[in-house]
């Protein structure tokens, strides 16, 4: 029915990650195969190409759905439908910055301290001309095919780069001087597949099992028994997602307890649930939270 395009490249590896743990595995016949499938009744075909180009390729109507970066969307200026922010990048859960970067020891603090034709070198050209133009900057962009943070200062006044850190930028001595946009991984849609109603179900169901698996990471479930006496006590500590489910246990002055917590907290948890009262205190690992 729906036919998908991943990305390949930075976030290839974490994307086919997220769809495997979401019960949409990827199969492919080898790591460089551009074609792929996913055993699923709601996904016709599967390709997986540059990020940069998926906006455009979903935009036109070559594929209904597609995986890629906010900043490509808004470089590209695709006319796409985003269903959704997916919270995850290449090595972590926050979003990735495109950043404005200057040499460490550069007298320019903001934007507007740059000279006019100010060199500056990026990926994303179209969105640093937008960015620049609006804040009434007159700037030589160019096109940087890689190793961007390197060409300063001597082929570059400034850089506009992505960044999840800054680790990076810092440490070729550059100095950010302004975010200019800070980009979610999104799913997106072809705005005229949307319109149908069965695929736009599809792509919602999709949707809330890649958000449900998102959502699951770095949380447990934790199941316990408490008496009545130790009840509140044991609920004060628990940091629970909503509050946590209660109910009485069979001909006992005592109750069930279980909530979902984050997965950082749980050994400090479990002794102090077990300090206040709490017994048969049970861990389970989650794979989706679906609101």
């Amino acid at each position: 029915m729906l036919r998908l395009v991943l990305p390949k490249g930075s976030l290839e590896a974490a994307t086919l990650e997220l769809f495997e743990a979401a019960d949409l595995p990827v199969r492919r016949s080898s790591e460089v195969d551009y074609r792929a499938t996913i055993p699923d009744p709601r996904i016709a075909d599967v390709r997986i190409l540059r990020p940069q180009e998926i906006p455009r390729y979903v935009a036109d109507g070559l594929f209904d759905l597609g995986v890629t970066g906010r900043d490509w969307i808004e470089e590209t200026a695709s006319e796409v439908i985003s269903l959704g922010e997916l919270h995850y990048s290449k090595a972590t859960a926050r979003p990735v910055q495109v950043v404005l970067a200057v040499a460490e020891r550069s007298p320019v603090a903001c934007v507007g301290d740059l000279p006019a034709k100010a060199r500056v070198h990026t990926e994303y050209p179209e969105l640093t001309r937008r960015y620049l133009e609006k804040h009434g900057v007159d700037g030589d962009v160019t096109l940087s095919y890689g190793a961007t943070e390197a060409k300063v200062p001597e082929i570059a006044d400034a850089v506009v780069e992505i960044t999840e850190t800054g680790r990076a930028l810092k440490a070729a001595g550059l100095r950010i001087v302004d975010t200019v946009l800070v980009s979610f991984t999104e799913l997106i849609a072809n705005p005229l597949a949307c319109q149908d109603p069965a695929k736009r179900h599809a792509m919602d169901q999709v949707l809330t099992l890649l958000q449900g698996t998102l959502e699951a990471r770095g949380k447990v479930l934790v199941k316990l028994n408490v008496s009545e006496a130790d009840l509140a006590a044991v609920i004060a500590i628990l940091p629970a997602l909503r509050s946590p489910s209660v109910s009485k246990l069979f001909a006992e002055d005592a109750y069930a307890v279980e909530t979902v917590v984050p997965k950082a907290d749980i050994n400090t948890l479990i002794p102090a649930l077990k300090d206040h009262g709490a017994s048969d205190i049970i861990e389970l690992p989650l794979a989706k939270i679906v609101h």
